[in-house]
């Protein structure tokens, strides 16, 4: 979303005449005649300068740019004194963090009946966390943790609220670094984490009557600046009095972060000392297309911000206008662009973009943030939802993919998941090789998906799949599923949903040509594809640097999977950075793919690329790519056929 800046203030009152020039002092000699001044004595004597522009880097959020003044909101951190308690204390203090709970429910219950002033884009994303708020607040292993702790620790409860939200937010993040992948995992394990950061920061201001942050005194136009920004602080916020966003802290892929690109405010997040540099009042850009923030910006950094907003303003109705547009190429080849969901929130994303479905449904929200493993009837309404909420739009769902950086409370407690080696779990249990070993929690998730696909169309995806004896596996356990549904009467889809599998390892990508007789479709994951074919850990930051999906390497492996796939006739799409990025669009294109799935903001641009260029062009661009032994020089290839066709 762009904004402008407020109206102007007006211009300063012309200096009288001598203005900026100080008196002589007494003793000193008469002034000559038509002396030239000295810029250094008028610096000297007082005179003011125009502050210097400062530019920040931070993280890119919304796209847009936001010209206004600073409004600052500063929370004081809350570190609560460590107390210890008597044994006679615990009935007292176990009373303080029930009402300290039950303050917190309906604190939140009230955050959510607010939520009817806010757009319904912005409503159908908060709501859902509210309600995760609500359930961590319930009977569930934190509030039952914190309990323990005032009982057995001999704790205040602000201390074992404390205590236990950082253990179990150092064990989250402990298990997310132990892991091998660095996307979608750690992604889950931050958002994870923070919810319980949210939760005991709510109970530790009502256990210490501490307020919490205000954002009623913001004037509208302004842009608001703080150290962090919590999930619930977004759900204060007014996006049509609010200019833009700009934080010290934050990601990309974290609750506050969605919340943000559901309002439209141009945000920028983890910009390094922002808030010291940024004082209330500074005149301020924030560009979150850049991820930059530009404090006190001369006149032509000015002008060129307001440009940036009138352009950015008719790019947004060009793909407003995109939205209603099929993705077909200059040859009539159609492209089909689906959208990735990680959680149920994201939906509203999904149609603002114009996705023609979903084509990476991550099931692993359905068992998050549980003591229970959700049942059959608890994941089929789930499900049912999600597909009614696609209007007809096909949605692919993948069945859990639980890997070691995971934290499933639900799956821990019933022992369901193995230790894994804490050096290498990506190369350990995880994916279908988990399900086949518990075929209980296998058959669960695909009798809710095949009760849930009487809603509309849907496919079932398998991850981790690497030898044709898996599959097989897989398609018995289905079979015998879908058996046992129609003896017990319930209604199941005609035809039943197709079976497809990830290409995510250099096994399954060289296997392809077998795999494809037996899978029904394929979606290549590109970023696990990397990682393993590559060796590398993207968040580890010596290796990261070789993490290059560019690499020829990984080029063949898809491109090995892409003809097996077309040979046989078989559906085949493309999920993971490469298919959100447009600059790669016409190499996938040429190398025969016609179907991608991605996060719903790349939606716009990649249809915009789609629509520029023909399929036979690709091709014969793609056959050169091909050629290269360099990814360096295959980045140039790709910058100049992009260029070409702008």
């Amino acid at each position: 979303m762009s904004r402008t800046d407020p109206p102007s203030a007006p211009p300063p009152a012309k200096p009288s005449a001598g203005a900026g020039r100080s008196p002589a002092p007494p003793s000193a000699p008469p002034a000559k005649a038509k002396r030239r001044p000295n810029p250094r004595a008028s610096k000297a004597a007082g005179a003011k300068t125009a502050p210097t522009e400062r530019r920040l880097r931070g993280i890119a959020i919304t796209e847009g740019v936001a010209i206004g003044p600073v409004f600052g909101a500063v929370e004081p951190e809350i570190e609560p004194a460590r107390r210890r308690i008597q044994a006679a204390d615990i009935e007292a203090e176990r009373s303080r963090l029930d009402a300290a709970i039950t303050q917190s429910k309906k604190q939140l219950v009230k955050l959510r009946a607010r939520l009817d002033m806010l757009p319904e884009e912005s409503q159908a994303e908060i709501a859902p966390l509210i309600d995760a708020y609500l359930q961590m607040l319930g009977p569930s292993r934190l509030t039952r943790t914190m309990r323990q702790r005032i009982e057995e620790g001999l704790v205040a409860a602000e201390t074992a609220v404390h205590d236990t939200g950082e253990a179990m937010v150092a064990a989250i993040m402990a298990m997310a670094e132990a892991g091998s992948e660095g996307s979608e995992q750690r992604a889950s394990a931050r958002r994870h984490a923070d919810e319980v950061r949210e939760i005991s920061r709510r109970l530790i201001r009502n256990l210490t009557r501490q307020p919490f942050r205000s954002f009623a005194a913001l004037p509208a136009g302004a842009i608001l600046v703080c150290e962090y920004l919590r999930p619930a602080d977004v759900a204060l916020l007014d996006p049509a009095r609010l200019a833009g966003v700009a934080a010290d802290e934050g990601g990309s892929d974290g609750h506050t972060a969605i919340m943000l690109r559901a309002l439209g405010v141009p945000a920028v997040l983890g910009v390094a000392d922002l808030t010291a540099a940024a004082p209330p009042g500074t005149l301020a850009i924030v560009d979150g297309g850049k991820g930059e923030v530009i404090l006190d910006p001369t006149p032509a950094t000015l002008a060129e911000a307001r440009r940036a907003v009138t352009g950015f303003a008719r790019q947004r109705q060009q793909w407003a206008r995109l939205k209603r547009l099929p993705a077909i190429t200059t040859d009539h080849q159609v492209v089909e662009l689906q959208a990735n969901l990680e959680l149920p929130a994201e939906l509203p994303l999904i149609a603002q973009a114009g996705a023609a479905g979903i084509g990476l449904l991550r099931s692993e929200f359905l068992f998050m943030n549980r003591e229970r493993m959700p049942n059959e009837d608890q994941q089929a309404e789930i499900y049912r939802g999600i597909i009614e909420a696609m209007g007809g739009d096909p949605v692919t769902i993948r069945v859990l993919d639980w890997s070691g950086e995971k934290e499933i409370d639900a799956l821990i407690a019933e022992g369901l998941v193995p230790d894994l080696p804490p050096e290498n779990p990506a190369l350990s249990v995880r994916g279908l090789r988990l399900l086949l070993r518990q075929p209980d929690l296998f058959e669960t998730q695909l009798a809710a998906i095949l009760r849930a696909a009487t809603a509309g169309p849907v496919r079932i995806l398998l991850p981790m799949v690497t030898t044709i004896a898996e599959l097989r596996a897989a398609r018995e356990v289905f079979e015998r599923v879908v058996r046992r549904l129609r003896r017990r009467g319930e209604r199941l889809p005609e035809p039943l949903p197709p079976f497809g599998i990830m290409i995510e390892t250099p096994a399954a990508a060289l296997s392809a040509d077998a795999l494809a007789l037996e899978a029904d479709f394929f979606a290549i994951g590109s970023n696990d594809l990397t990682m393993y074919t590559l060796a590398v850990d993207r968040g580890e930051a010596i290796v990261a640097p070789l993490y290059d999906p560019l690499h020829p390497a990984v080029l063949r492996l898809m491109q090995f999977a892409i003809e097996a796939a077309l040979l046989l006739r078989r559906p085949v799409s493309v999920c993971g950075e490469l298919a959100a990025n447009p600059k790669f669009t016409p190499l996938l294109l040429g190398l025969g793919l016609r179907s991608f799935s991605m996060n719903s903001s790349a939606v716009p641009r990649v249809k915009q690329a789609v629509r520029a260029v023909s399929a036979e062009a690709c091709a014969r661009f793609a056959r050169r790519v091909m050629e290269q032994n360099d990814s360096s020089l295959i980045d140039e290839l790709l910058s100049e056929f992009a260029e070409a066709n702008e």
